[in-house]
């Protein structure tokens, strides 16, 4: 078949471009027994194991064997346990008259509940005054959160960008806050700027770095040398925050998640 295709049109058949995924029970040892989601991926280039919301999942490039893929999971079975742990106690959920603290800019911020006939969230000076009904309703209680977490976003990003809009050809169009599976930020071709919620989680240096990276896309759409230039100029330590998301970042993702049930 593939030498009659040849004699037809002049050209090789081209390699399947499928992505097969299969969820297997690798054994660690020690009693640890750990679901991983194998994706055979023909664009990789190397054996991958990575952690998100989702679980662990192990990407193998087409040539790459099964047995190969089991023994890269075991060898780094220490890390796994060590990233699906830290994930489990980042993704706390909000436990409503009872949870201590949620995550902000890179700290636990302390709540402080009280009981009252309607929903309000306040962000006093040192702490999150939840007034809430002894037996709230939790979906409107994570739509609050929510929000919370958008005004606060919001207002991050309204003091840093009017320092960096003068070196821009222009201004974004607009700017939303989504709940990504996977990116920090986007930049539509009409210039519409969308960031991650998850980022006002993270520490303030972290979050800015997102901003002025997708913002250096209204000067080049593209990474080149020239685009990291442009990003090095407004953000010098942008190597440092970039490590602190390939380290943190899943369990941040993880961790809005589990509080604002966006997968619910």
């Amino acid at each position: 078949m593939t030498s009659l295709l040849r004699l037809l049109t002049g050209k090789p058949q081209a390699a399947s471009r499928t992505v097969s995924r299969e969820t297997l029970a690798i054994d660690l040892g020690n009693g640890h027994v750990v679901e991983v989601l194998r994706v055979r991926d023909p664009r990789a280039r190397r054996i991958k194991l990575s952690v998100d919301e989702r679980g662990p999942r192990l990407t193998l490039p087409m040539r790459a064997s099964e047995i190969a893929g089991q023994r890269f999971v075991i060898e780094h079975g220490d890390w796994l346990l060590a990233q699906i742990a830290q994930a489990d106690s980042d993704a706390a959920r909000l436990q409503p008259h009872v949870s201590a603290s949620i995550p902000l800019r890179g700290a636990d911020l302390p709540v402080r509940w009280q009981v009252a006939r309607y929903l309000r969230l306040q962000l006093n000076e040192d702490a999150l005054d939840i007034a809430a009904p002894e037996a709230v309703n939790a979906a409107a209680l994570q739509r609050a959160l929510r929000d919370f977490y958008e005004g606060q976003a919001r207002a991050d990003v309204g003091r840093w960008l009017p320092k960096y809009l003068p070196g821009l050809p222009r201004a974004p169009s607009r700017l939303r806050y989504r709940v990504m599976s996977s990116q920090w930020g986007s930049l539509a071709p009409d210039g519409a700027l969308t960031l991650d919620l998850s980022l006002v989680l993270a520490p303030p240096p972290a979050f800015e770095y997102v901003l002025v990276h997708e913002l250096c896309h209204l000067i080049h759409a593209d990474h080149s040398r020239a685009f990291w230039r442009e990003v090095e100029a407004r953000c010098p330590d942008w190597r440092d925050q970039r490590e602190y998301f390939r380290a943190s970042g899943r369990s941040l993702k993880a961790g809005l998640r589990r509080l604002i049930a966006a997968d619910a």
